[in-house]
């Protein structure tokens, strides 16, 4: 049937109505100004208060003059777009400059404030907040994301932001001696990029993704995400010199943090950051795979491993990363985590931190379960916690430590090689307060075919004994160097094709959420036939 013209027209006026055109809003120090329009550069706005009183569509862009510093803080709240088409904060090129526009924060809580916003993505920015104007109590973020009411939420995207001298206090200020000891810091800090969606206020958030983002010289974490997220995409960032954790998750549910480089978490260089961190550490996850990083140069007198599994967790699976000079230690597990696994990861000279009052209140170990679920409250776990085909490396000078928890149930350890060259010794788990000492049998172990430099690498003392070792020189091409590669082994006979095939531990009906078999090894060399011994594969 042939339409009206008349019907035509007005299904067409009807169609127009509803589509919403982007437009781009230019921001400008040097040529803008606030009474112009901002939606060209010959018009462009000149502070970001106008970027923060304005209500945007989706697909418009809030584009910041390369080469310029913008004093202040972009806020926005309940601001959405679409998934094809986000609202954007990002740059344009003015006058050839290369350089990232920077958002200095100084005297503001944030560089960038999002709340109860969905579809936004933040691009080629600088941030830095250092200190100034400032509540008595509270936290200062290069980016900061939050929800306080309930909702679904989704599609953040940061990629390609420099964060870098964010503090809450003014240089100068000097923490006390105890707060390094508190389990996460009491004070007011710096942080990089964090996300709070509070579970009490009935949000939830899907799909977040941080990229190509290069996070320095924060007082506290450099990213850091807790709440209702489901969906988490951290790859190929680089974090440094930050004064807690480099990365932080709480309650991730599906996440994949991959290609990320963190190095010296728990910095102490300036008196304003905590000074404790681990490279990374998951607290209350589900399912989530960490591989392809690196995590070297944890500092502080507690946790400060490369990356640990806080308790709580499950699913939880690291692999092919590099863990190197962490002082608290490679492989820590604790309790009531579920089928959480480290394999295929290349460890050096972790764990060296030891005990001694006044410098440092944990031993740093190499592996490590432990039960310690909260200050105060019983132990228990981890529950099927596998271990297998990592390499571990700990020069001469380094005491390599060893701590089982007697509530853990349920362990795999195969395939790994331990080249430690001086001593080792077994100690207890020291969450506040040390573990009884005492004998005790785990339940459903399986401790086979590891091999070791020297037949007292596992003191006899740890409540878990390989009981069928192998012993000799892997003969590595560079021991001691800091890449994967200088841990290839040339000692071919006593490597290749010795590993066992790794099965579910005894009662455990679920094994590893990605499969327990291995296609590739840290280098991406396919396995072939049986499984070589440690992080490498030989071709």
């Amino acid at each position: 049937m042939k339409l009206p013209k008349e019907l035509k027209i007005f299904i067409l006026l009807v169609f127009v109505s509803n589509v919403v055109f982007a437009t781009d809003y230019f921001v400008n120090t040097v040529e803008g100004n606030d009474k112009n329009d901002g939606k060209s550069e010959a018009n462009a706005w000149k502070s970001l208060k106008k970027v923060s009183k304005k209500n945007f569509q989706s697909g418009d862009r809030i584009l910041l003059a390369t080469g310029q510093e913008f004093f202040g803080s972009i806020v926005l709240e309940s601001e959405s777009g679409k998934k094809s088409k986000p609202i954007e904060i990002s740059s344009y090129v003015y006058n050839n400059a290369t350089e990232k526009p920077i958002i200095n924060a100084k005297g503001f809580l944030n560089g960038i404030k999002l709340t109860n916003c969905s579809h936004i993505k933040i691009s080629n920015l600088s941030i830095k907040a250092n200190g100034g104007k400032r509540p008595k109590k509270g936290m200062r973020c290069g980016v900061f994301y939050t929800t306080t009411k309930s909702g679904k939420y989704q599609n953040i995207t940061i990629e390609n932001v420099s964060v870098s001298d964010v503090y809450f206090e003014d240089q100068g200020f000097a923490r006390g001696a105890k707060e390094v000891k508190t389990a996460n810091g009491t004070q007011s800090y710096g942080w990089g990029i964090r996300f709070i969606v509070p579970n009490k206020s009935g949000a939830t958030m899907k799909d977040v993704t941080i990229r190509d983002c290069d996070v320095r010289n924060v007082a506290h974490t450099g990213i850091k995400l807790n709440g209702v997220i489901v969906n988490l995409k951290i790859h190929d960032n680089t974090i440094y010199k930050v004064g807690g954790p480099g990365m932080q998750f709480s309650f991730i549910e599906n996440g994949h943090i991959k290609g990320n480089i963190v190095n010296n978490s728990g910095a102490n260089d300036d008196s304003r950051k905590w000074g404790r961190g681990s490279g990374m550490w998951t607290w209350g996850c589900d399912t989530m795979l960490i591989e392809h990083n690196e995590f070297r140069n944890a500092n502080g007198p507690a946790d400060s491993a490369g990356c640990h599994i806080d308790f709580n967790c499950k699913n939880i699976v690291v692999q092919y990363n590099i863990s190197e000079n962490n002082a608290g230690g490679f492989c820590e597990i604790l309790g009531n985590n579920w089928n959480c696994a480290y394999r295929y990861n290349i460890s050096i000279n972790d764990g060296h931190r030891v005990k001694k009052k006044g410098v440092a209140f944990q031993e740093g170990k190499i592996y490590w379960l432990s039960g310690f679920v909260g200050k105060d409250r019983e132990r228990h776990g981890p529950y099927n916690s596998y271990f297998y085909n990592n390499t571990i490396y700990v020069k001469s000078d380094v005491l390599a430590k060893m701590a089982v928890a007697k509530v853990a149930k349920g362990a795999l350890l195969a395939n790994n090689i331990f080249y430690i060259e001086g001593k080792s010794k077994a100690v207890l788990g020291d969450q506040y307060q040390p573990q009884e000492a005492g004998e005790a049998k785990i339940p459903n172990v399986v401790f086979k075919n590891n091999l070791f430099l020297k037949s007292e690498n596992w003191p006899n003392d740890v409540l878990i004994q390989d009981e069928a070792p192998l012993f000799g020189n892997p003969e590595f091409v560079n021991a001691g160097g800091k890449e994967s590669k200088d841990y290839m082994p040339t000692n071919i006979p006593l490597v290749q094709n010795k590993g066992i095939v790794i099965e579910k531990i005894p009662n455990d009906k679920k094994g590893l959420f990605v499969g327990l078999k291995v296609k590739k090894d840290i280098l991406g060399n396919a396995i072939q036939g049986k499984p070589d011994m440690g992080a490498i594969e030989l071709q």
